[in-house]
């Protein structure tokens, strides 16, 4: 662990490898990948005190959803989610490589789409400069408020840098996009049936909520 403390504080300094601001069009390189996970429903309204969409937050802003197969986090568990430095382990059989990422702003509003108020409440990782990757990805809890469906979503861009050795850049386009749906594919129905068992009391996520809303504090705030 003593080489992933190094990794990890290495990170601070870096900047992002690509600008978050500018167009990422395909015909650039840039995939773009979206995925939606139905949850367990509420009442219509805002987010249910301990109930499915402050499970969901808690899971991601802890980064709990992650299969640990394909993709491991190493973070500063004291550290505000917000501007905090990830270093993930990516994994597929004997093949291992670190990449650096930074939380970017927390997003937490309502939106009206089609004229249908939603909750949202998320944050993204971006790569740093020595990733594989340039790219973005977000993962957001939704919950429709006219009618009490909660919704888990991710949204992502990527494509290759040069910066790996040769022997990365090549895995990366062999098993890289395969790889990615099955870690967003996993993703979304980890955080489902963690939901689920969190609301049947089967999981810490739920009882970490409950405390939080008892002392009216922000769950997942350390």
């Amino acid at each position: 662990m003593a080489n992933v403390a190094e990794r990890l504080a290495a990170l601070s300094g870096r900047a992002l490898n690509y600008d978050p601001e500018a167009p990422h069009p395909p015909e650039q390189g840039w995939q773009i990948d979206d995925y939606c996970e139905p949850l367990p429903r509420e009442a219509p309204g805002p987010p249910e005190n301990g109930g499915t969409f402050t499970i969901a937050q808690t899971l991601l802003r802890e980064y709990k959803v992650a299969d640990h197969d394909v993709v491991r986090a190493y973070y500063d568990q004291t550290a505000p989610l917000e501007g905090r430095d990830m270093l993930l382990e990516l994994r597929f059989l004997f093949f291992r490589t670190y990449a650096g990422c930074r939380v970017g702003e927390v997003t937490d509003e309502t939106r009206m789409i089609d004229r249908q108020p939603v909750r949202v409440w998320g944050w993204p990782y971006r790569t740093l400069e020595g990733h594989v990757e340039q790219g973005e990805m977000s993962w957001e809890v939704w919950k429709w408020l006219d009618t009490g469906d909660v919704e888990f979503r991710i949204h992502s861009y990527s494509r290759l840098t040069g910066a790996a050795n040769p022997f990365t850049r090549l895995g990366m386009r062999l098993i890289g996009q395969r790889q990615r749906h099955r870690y967003l594919s996993s993703a979304c129905k980890r955080i489902a049936l963690l939901t689920a068992e969190a609301l049947r009391g089967r999981h810490p996520a739920g009882a970490q909520v409950r405390e939080a809303v008892k002392h009216q504090i922000e769950p997942g705030v350390k």
